[in-house]
């Protein structure tokens, strides 16, 4: 060392100083790593709200009578890697009403999984569930009886009121699904104010009133089957299922 001149002595790093770097980096890291999570989550959400809005619009485009705006909602986090594998896990959708072989129907929901993201879209299981209301039931009963009657929920039956023959006509309407087809059972008549079997009325009334059918079976998509029906407050829930249903891209 030259004569005259001092070593230079490292001044030592406070241990607040020496520490203070790594809890910065690690934070910035980490900070990084949530802005591309964040960014990855907010780009897949986006793709996915323009589907469901594009899914929305085809059902108002391709469905009979549709009323209000229709709802898509695709479940599950990430979107964008179920497309890529093929099929959605999970769609439901649901719309204020629809027209189903000129029946007007309500409160429509649907239930779908592994549904395939290229044509022909098919849907692993579907349910669809929907509200026939009273009026659509009395239409259905004027038609195929030409009685004119006005028909009220009572308890878990329908009640049907009207003219028959000049006197006044009561009877319980009761619904059920058999191979897939919607039937109503017309039971406990009573014609101004008596008991009346439906095998001891004229053949021209009774045969009218033995299994009416509401006519909806052909207006559900391919693989769709009717599977219940049950009386609510609005009229008759019904609900049809299947499996490898295909998905409608018009108007049956």
């Amino acid at each position: 060392m030259p004569r005259g001149k001092r070593a230079a002595v490292a001044r030592p790093v406070p241990y607040g100083e020496r520490m203070s770097k790594g809890p910065v980096v690690a934070g910035v890291v980490v900070g990084v790593v949530a802005l591309l999570v964040g960014g990855a989550f907010i780009a897949d959400r986006v793709v996915a709200s323009t589907v469901e809005t594009r899914a929305a619009e085809a059902i108002q485009q391709n469905l009979d009578g549709v009323v209000g705006t229709p709802k898509v909602d695709i479940g599950r986090f990430p979107f964008l890697t179920q497309v890529l594998k093929g099929t959605l896990d999970d769609v439901s959708g649901h719309v204020d009403g629809v027209t189903i072989e000129g029946i007007p129907a309500t409160d429509v929901t649907l239930d779908a999984t592994d549904v395939s993201t290229t044509e022909p879209y098919v849907a692993g299981t579907a349910t669809i569930s929907a509200t026939l209301p009273t009026a659509s039931i009395d239409k259905i009963v004027a038609d195929r009886t030409t009685l004119d009657v006005a028909t009220s929920v009572d308890g878990d039956t329908l009640k049907a009121t009207g003219k028959v023959l000049g006197l006044t006509l009561s009877a319980a309407l009761v619904p059920r699904v058999r191979d897939g087809k919607l039937l109503v059972d017309v039971q406990q008549i009573m014609i101004g104010g008596v008991s009346v079997d439906v095998s001891s009325l004229p053949s021209s009334i009774g045969n009218k009133l033995d299994d009416i059918e509401i006519p909806i079976e052909d207006g559900l998509p391919e693989g769709l089957v009717l599977s219940d029906a049950q009386v609510v407050d609005a009229g008759v829930r019904i609900t049809a299922t299947g499996t490898d249903v295909t998905v409608p891209t018009e108007a049956p």
